[in-house]
């Protein structure tokens, strides 16, 4: 019961500040969902496969959390509660700094600013970063193959997100001034130097 507890705890956090932000940000007349908006081709296939995936992810978890499947030690499971609730702040930090250039996509209009300070000075992707640790933590708690499964499909669509289209974007919008923060900042944790 302990770990289904933390798990709703971490859930209710992370996607209500989810959620909460794009209410926000509805109110001030911004689309936060981009994905797969006015896209086409391997773009359009990557955002709708991460939206996709992002809901079985959180169908997965409840179901997890509900049944209480597991098959790891009470030591692997409470390391799931920290990188779990290592995510959720890391996740929260991000919207936070990123104030109203947050998105969920890339947009194909409206301009959104090239944020480098805070948390985005040692990641350059901490909300992915966020959802990474919040899929594994909870993956870790409730170990079970349809989660992992999911789980897995989920953080390689994130990743091909941020590989395929968020970089290719950054580029064209900022040019030299991604690029330099780019050279000086790792994509998942960590300064270059």
């Amino acid at each position: 019961m302990p770990f289904q507890i933390a798990a709703v705890i971490v859930m209710l956090t992370f996607y209500g500040c989810y959620v909460a932000k794009m209410l926000g940000q509805r109110r001030k007349g911004i689309q936060t969902d981009q994905l797969g908006k006015g896209k086409t081709g391997f773009v359009r296939w990557i955002e709708v496969s991460l939206s996709i995936s992002s809901r079985l992810v959180v169908a997965a978890e409840a179901v997890s959390i509900i049944f209480n499947t597991s098959c790891f030690a009470p030591w692997v499971r409470i390391g799931g509660i920290c990188l779990a609730a290592a995510g959720v702040a890391v996740f929260v930090l991000s919207m936070m700094t990123m104030k109203d250039s947050w998105r969920a996509g890339v947009p194909e209009s409206g301009k959104t600013a090239l944020v480098t300070r805070g948390i985005y000075q040692i990641s350059r992707n901490p909300a992915f970063l966020g959802f990474d640790l919040v899929y594994i933590g909870i993956l870790l708690m409730f170990f079970n193959w349809v989660l992992f499964a999911v789980s897995v499909f989920a953080i390689v669509m994130l990743h091909l997100q941020i590989v395929n289209v968020e970089e290719d974007f950054l580029t064209k919008a900022f040019g030299n001034a991604y690029l330099d923060y780019k050279k000086k900042v790792c994509r998942y944790l960590g300064r270059k130097f």
